[in-house]
Parts: structure tokens; C-alpha cells; sequence
């Protein structure tokens, strides 16, 4: 492997993570000076800058017939921020859960991860599959807008103090202008960084001997979810505990429904899956987005050994995905520990914990009574 091709990775991890938050910034001062209120500058314009450097690596993976790369980087990012994300960020400071994510957010993730598995099934996603989780995305967007009206004092003002309001000052050609000239180099940085990264990882891919779908799961989803990570982990030091977890969750709907939809729709040919991700990698996007269920239930939010909970299993799932690519002995093993003894023992252990809790709000509903 060349210096040139790490070069290559670096810098194109590089120009996504500063393009994001260039974007991320321009953008969302531009809407705070057309008068959108923070929450929904934080629901929408952020969410959608935040999933910027997926659309631009998977828009260009596919243009250029790298659909491994493409879905790779889609699952990859949506387990990501499940488990590493949410993870590191629990470990960070417990987050409190809103009742909104756990009634409408979080089923929506488990909801659009089931759609997009069972759009795999036939081993392919092609343009019709593309339009209808565009369509689901104009929905879900208008959902958003719609909901964020009626979100709680203390929501919002996590929201202002994150993104701003604009005062009149802000209004000046000049503050406007610098604002554009920030979101046209955002682009260009996302642009550039994604054709860096593209090339670097197949590559490394090629010279490594492995599937460039092992790529797109693990470096280059863990390179394009550098933005969430860094939005999630800096809002709970903060202690704006909502923007931390509903970033991480509002960025994998966005990713199945507004990035997958895209790239299939525009792609000149359907989007190929592979059987290990039907096998493996989708399962696992499910199962991730199922877990939020009971342990965000659990208390109403995400406590420290939780957090260490989603990181083993992600740290778990790479060593999966680095064993199978070596084809080692030991791949069989660890897939069995996993199977018959990790998981079991996590589900059962969540289960009780969430019976305990409904006892416990059934006692105390007995006892207010």
C-alpha cells in the first residue's frame, strides 16, 4: 500500500469532517437569519449537513458502479451511530431520553431499517425502490416541521443556545454573503473529500485483498460519521442531552430514506447487494435500532454501562467483519460467542430490566390511586 493511497483516505476524511461543519455552520446561520426558529434549523438544516458526507460519498460510489461502497457506507453509518455514537456519548454523561424519540423517532429508525431490508430481499434496490424512500423523506421531513412546533420550553432553548438566533446585525449583505461563500466551500470540501476517499478506499480495498463492501462498513463509514459523533459527544459535554440523541437517531432515518433514496434513484444502475450484507450487515442495522427500545424505555435514558453495552457490540461487530475478510479460524468462534451467548444474555438482561420498570410505574400508579 502507498503513502500516496493513505494520503489520499486522510485527506478525504479530512475535507468531509471540515466540510461538514463549515456547511453545518453556513447553513444554519443562513436559516437563523431567514428567520427559522433554532429547533428546526437543529431538526432539519443540521441533520441534513450532518448526513452531507454520506450523500457525497455515496452519490459519487455509485455514479462511478461502486454500489458496495455506497451501501457499505449507508449500513455502516446507521450502525455507527447506534452503537458507537450513542455509546461513547452515554459513556460521555447519561442522556436523558425525550418520550418523543421513544414514541415516534425510534420506531420510525426500526421502521425505515425493516423497509430497507425488505427492499434487499431481491438482492437489489433500483430506482422505483430509490423514489419511494424519497417519498417517505418529504413525509417524515413535513412530520418534523410539524412536530417540532409543539416541542417544550426547555427543548427549544437547548436548540437556541446551540444554533443561535440572528439579531439584526446579522442581517447585513456582508454577514449574508460570508454565510453563502461558507456553504459553497462546505460543498466544494465535501465534493473533493469524497472523491479522495472513494479512490483511497478502493485501494486499500484492492491492495488488502478485502471487499470494498468491508470498506464502505467500517473506514469510511466511521469517516463520514465523524460529524455526528462530534455534534453528539460536544452536546452532551454541554449537557444539551436532546440535540446528542436526536442527532445520532434523526441521522439514520435521514440516511435509509433521503441518502439511500437518492442514490438508488440516480444511480445509472440498481444498486447490487451483497448476500453477506442481507446475511449480516442488515440484521444488524435492525437489530441496533430494535435495542434503542428497551433501553431508552428503561428510566427514559441512556445510562454509562449502556453505553459500554453498544460499544462492545460494535467493537464486536468490526472484529466480525475484520475475520471474516481474513477468512480466519477464529471468525466461526467469535460468531458463535456472539450468537448463543452475548446477545441472548443482553436480551434477557434488558427485558428484565424493562418488566422491573413497568412494575414499578404500575406500583406507582397504584399507590397515586
Amino acid at each position: 500500500m502507498s503513502w500516496t493511497v493513505i494520503l489520499l483516505l486522510a485527506g478525504g476524511l479530512t475535507l468531509l469532517v471540515l466540510g461538514a461543519e463549515v456547511l453545518v455552520r453556513g447553513a444554519a446561520r443562513l436559516a437563523a437569519i431567514a428567520g427559522i426558529p433554532p429547533l428546526l434549523v437543529g431538526l432539519t438544516v443540521v441533520s441534513l449537513c450532518t448526513s452531507a458526507p454520506e450523500f457525497a460519498v455515496c452519490i459519487k460510489s455509485a455514479m462511478s458502479s461502486q454500489g458496495d461502497v455506497a451501501l457499505g457506507n449507508i449500513v455502516g453509518s446507521n450502525i455507527f451511530n447506534v452503537l458507537c455514537i450513542l455509546g461513547l456519548s452515554a459513556l460521555v454523561a447519561p442522556l436523558p431520553v425525550a418520550q418523543r424519540l421513544l414514541r415516534l423517532d425510534v420506531p420510525l429508525m426500526v421502521l425505515a431499517s425493516l423497509v430497507v431490508l425488505l427492499l434487499a430481499l431481491d438482492s437489489t434496490i433500483g430506482r422505483f425502490d430509490g423514489f419511494f424512500l424519497l417519498a417517505g423523506a418529504v413525509v417524515y421531513f413535513i412530520f418534523v416541521l410539524r412536530q417540532g412546533q409543539k416541542e417544550s420550553r426547555k427543548v427549544k432553548q437547548e436548540y437556541e443556545e446551540q444554533y443561535g438566533s440572528a439579531k439584526k446585525s446579522d442581517r447585513s449583505a456582508r454577514v449574508v454573503a460570508l454565510q453563502m461563500l461558507l456553504v459553497i466551500v462546505g460543498v466544494a470540501m465535501l465534493v473533493q473529500g469524497a472523491e479522495w476517499l472513494v479512490q483511497g478506499a478502493v485501494s486499500i480495498a484492492s491492495a488488502l485483498g478485502v471487499s470494498e463492501l468491508i470498506i464502505g462498513l467500517t473506514i469510511i463509514a466511521a469517516g463520514t460519521g465523524l460529524p455526528e459523533l462530534a455534534a453528539s459527544v460536544v452536546a452532551g459535554l454541554r449537557g444539551e442531552k436532546d440535540i446528542a440523541v436526536g442527532n445520532a437517531i434523526g441521522s439514520c432515518i435521514f440516511n435509509l430514506i433521503a441518502v439511500l433514496g437518492l442514490t438508488a434513484a440516480i444511480a445509472p444502475e440498481p444498486l447490487m447487494i451483497a448476500s453477506q450484507m442481507l446475511k449480516m450487515d442488515l440484521p444488524v442495522m435492525l437489530a441496533s435500532a430494535v435495542a434503542c427500545l428497551p433501553i431508552f424505555y428503561r428510566g427514559w435514558r441512556i445510562d454509562r454501562w449502556e453505553g459500554a453495552l453498544f460499544l462492545f457490540f460494535y467493537a464486536a461487530y468490526v472484529a466480525e467483519l475484520v475475520l471474516i475478510s481474513t477468512s480466519s479460524e477464529f471468525e466461526p468462534t467469535l460468531r458463535t460467542t456472539l450468537l448463543f451467548f452475548a446477545l441472548p444474555l443482553s436480551a434477557v438482561t434488558l427485558l428484565v430490566l424493562v418488566l422491573r420498570q413497568l412494575k414499578k410505574e404500575r406500583t406507582a400508579e397504584s399507590a397515586g390511586a
